[in-house]
């Protein structure tokens, strides 16, 4: 796996989109991360119809092609230097289809954040646009606007990357081991439904896996696990790091399924990265060379996240 093209870091000043690819956004939430981003000194911009509901649909940010345009001029725009998710929930997949791909390759590089369902368009900016992303907080998300270690973690990787090359897990290693690769991954079942589409990655080969998921019992953790195994897709990983489970089955009995589906890749596999659905979440960039130590519990990057 070849590691993709870091955007250029923010300055004060910068111009950042805020766009809703998926679920309906809380107005109060939004202003509210608006206030965070202007008090980085940056100049945030929020696209026409973040605020929509759709009127079938209301897990959906309004209506498709809404949401795509919104995404895709805000990334087109020469003025803007990062686009910023306000949130999760579902509906990513239905856009990553209508996106005018080469458009925004034509655009060039910029910075882009999310997680959560946003683990789709993570593997489309990486096939479409060879293009490394943030798996960090969203503009209107509870931890995030709640949270100062949140907050001051993405502001580091966005103004000054080079401070935060080294994250730090929490735990005892599932799997002791080192290994290089290059990052990707995101939320497990957004992963297991992207097999077979046209803008998922063909496999994890290479790279160093971090996976996390919210509100999910034991047994569906499985069954994404099994299918990715299953379909080949895990063939190859040089690594695994877990994020959070928050709303899953309880530690005690996700430690020994985890262990079940994932030690036998041979691999190292290292738990509690704090990245993911979690309160304090970790920025994680998608798409840079870095090293697991599983037996540290730390992962390294190669360079910055953004040059």
């Amino acid at each position: 796996m070849k590691t993709l093209l870091r955007p250029a870091r923010l300055a004060p000043g910068a111009r950042v989109a805020v766009v809703a690819p998926s679920g309906p956004v809380p107005e109060e939430r939004l202003q509210a991360g608006l206030d965070v981003l202007r008090g980085w000194d940056l100049d945030p911009v929020v696209a026409p119809h973040v605020l929509d509901r759709h009127g079938t649909f209301g897990y959906l940010a309004g209506a498709d092609a809404d949401r795509a345009a919104d995404l895709e001029r805000a990334w087109c725009d020469p003025s803007v230097d990062a686009v910023l998710c306000a949130r999760g929930g579902y509906g990513a997949q239905r856009i990553a289809g209508l996106l005018d791909w080469e458009a925004m390759r034509a655009a060039g590089p910029k910075v882009f954040v999310g997680f959560s369902d946003i683990t789709a368009l993570h593997e489309a900016f990486a096939t479409r646009l060879g293009l490394v992303t943030l798996h960090g907080p969203m503009a209107a998300g509870v931890d995030f606007l709640k949270n100062g270690r949140a907050q001051e973690h993405l502001r580091a990787t966005l103004f000054a990357p080079e401070t935060v090359t080294t994250l730090v897990s929490g735990g005892a290693p599932l799997v002791p081991g080192r290994a290089r690769g290059v990052t990707l991954g995101g939320c497990l079942s957004l992963l297991a439904a992207e097999l077979g589409t046209p803008h998922a990655r063909p496999g994890a080969r290479g790279g160093l896996l971090c996976l996390e998921d919210v509100g999910e019992e034991a047994y569906r953790l499985d069954r994404y696990l099994t299918q990715l195994l299953r379909a080949g897709w895990l063939d190859g990983v040089r690594g695994v790091l877990l994020g959070s489970w928050e709303g899953c089955e309880p530690r005690a009995g996700l430690r020994p399924l985890l262990a079940d589906r994932l030690g036998g890749l041979g691999v190292p596999v290292a738990e509690e990265f704090g990245f993911g659905h979690c309160a304090g979440a970790l920025t994680v960039p998608f798409g840079v060379a870095a090293e697991l130590d599983a037996d540290a519990g730390t992962l390294t990057l190669a360079e910055p996240a953004l040059r």
